[in-house]
């Protein structure tokens, strides 16, 4: 029964409501294999200097691995490798896992491991607690010991490392869902440019009119809202002048700005050669260097990175060079001093232009064509003056040709 208070009214208990919500804490895992090649020659580099594996990617972070060939203390006097997991990307106390293994070669499956997965830990995961916080071993293993091992062969060694960042997430019931299409503003842009609609400002490029909008371009790129908005802008935008650039990588540099993303390559070009689309390519990098738009430069650099090839290596390099893209010119660098492409590279326009316009990458280039290979001092020769004088590994001249 309901009660009464003092007054007479009746009186009852309120309503109670309950929610509930989840934590869950795991680790997100990833894998990175990294060979180390020429161990013998990266001994004596000096303690605290250090071999490093491409920059990989687990739970968001960064990672890379470190090899030390002749130790990281001093204290060791250089009798023991130094193995290392870092953070190599930004980042403040990330708490993980790790695993670095030593991989036997001999196929008797005798690695060399040590892990955090799979045991008990006493102080719980490790936190890496800035960029360039580090995991690992100074004394990994005993050199000696290393070289007479089944670890070593063919002067190679082989790790495996692991990550397991560890991450909390909290979840609760959904009352309801909306789907949400993806972003369209690009495909507006895009329909605009191609109306012709509203257009204020042309562009003459090697004698063809090309139409665009002034307030698009200043939002897109500080250079064209220099030269359109700025205390020097130009008094003619009925015709203004884009000197050397060609009209299809104008308006492939246009087509970037309105869309945000590169035209297909084979219809802007009529053609299905995959040295045409290397080409538009290049000169597309470049101008998005002069017109300061960086997504497009590294979009451009990325897919230079994929199409290295015989013939137009070495104008990719040179324009690395001019263009500070040193993702790019390190590829480059590795696919011309490879002894199948060496020879090869050398006997191409591009390698002549490369050798007028970026005679100091030659340098560069031989110090990989020492690294990777090993060749006698009499082979070493014949590569240094065939880079040098234009003739090719053999000793034969190449004739030079302009580009």
């Amino acid at each position: 029964m309901m009660g009464r208070n003092s007054r007479g009214h009746t009186s009852s208990s309120p309503a109670l409501t309950s929610s509930s919500s989840s934590s869950v804490t795991d680790t997100i895992n990833g894998s990175h294999d990294f060979k180390i090649t020429g161990y013998s020659l990266s001994k004596g580099m000096g303690v605290g200097k250090y071999i490093a594996s491409d920059t990989f990617m687990v739970g968001g972070y960064g990672w890379a691995v470190y090899f030390y060939p002749d130790g990281k203390s001093v204290e060791d006097n250089s009798t023991h490798v130094s193995l290392f997991i870092a953070l190599a990307g930004e980042g403040t106390d990330v708490r993980a896992l790790f695993e670095l293994t030593l991989m036997d070669q001999s196929g008797k499956g005798n690695h060399k491991v040590h892990s955090h997965f799979g045991r008990a830990l006493e102080s719980g995961p490790y936190t890496l607690k800035y960029r360039g916080s580090m995991w690992g071993y100074k004394r990994f293993f005993k050199r000696t010991a290393l070289e007479k091992s089944d670890y070593l062969k063919d002067d190679c060694l082989q790790v495996h490392c692991c990550v397991g960042v560890v991450k909390s997430q909290t979840s609760g019931p959904k009352t309801y869902s909306i789907p949400v299409s993806p972003s369209d503003i690009g495909l507006h842009f895009g329909q605009l440019l191609e109306s012709g609609k509203g257009t204020d400002v042309n562009f003459d490029v090697n004698g063809e009119i090309v139409s665009a909008h002034k307030l698009m371009l200043a939002a897109r790129s500080p250079v064209f809202r220099a030269q359109l908005f700025g205390p020097m802008k130009d008094q003619n935008t009925q015709s203004i002048k884009i000197e050397d650039m060609e009209a299809p990588v104008f308006k492939a540099l246009l087509h970037f700005i309105y869309w945000d993303k590169l035209p297909d390559m084979e219809e802007l070009t009529g053609l299905s050669v995959k040295w045409a689309s290397t080409l538009i390519s290049q000169h597309l990098l470049a101008a998005a260097d002069r017109y300061c738009l960086d997504r497009l430069r590294l979009l451009c650099e990325a897919n230079l990175c994929e199409d290295v090839a015989i013939n137009t290596v070495a104008t990719t390099l040179a324009l690395a060079e001019q263009h500070h893209c040193f993702q790019l010119k390190s590829v480059c660098l590795k696919f011309v001093a490879m002894p199948e492409n060496l020879r090869a590279v050398m006997q191409t326009e591009g390698f002549e232009y490369l050798k007028q316009s970026c005679p100091h990458v030659l340098t560069e280039l031989l110090e990989y064509v020492t690294r990777i290979n090993e060749h006698s001092v009499t082979t070493k020769k014949q590569i240094t003056d065939g880079i040098f004088d234009g003739g090719d590994v053999v000793g034969r001249r190449v004739k030079q040709r302009q580009l």
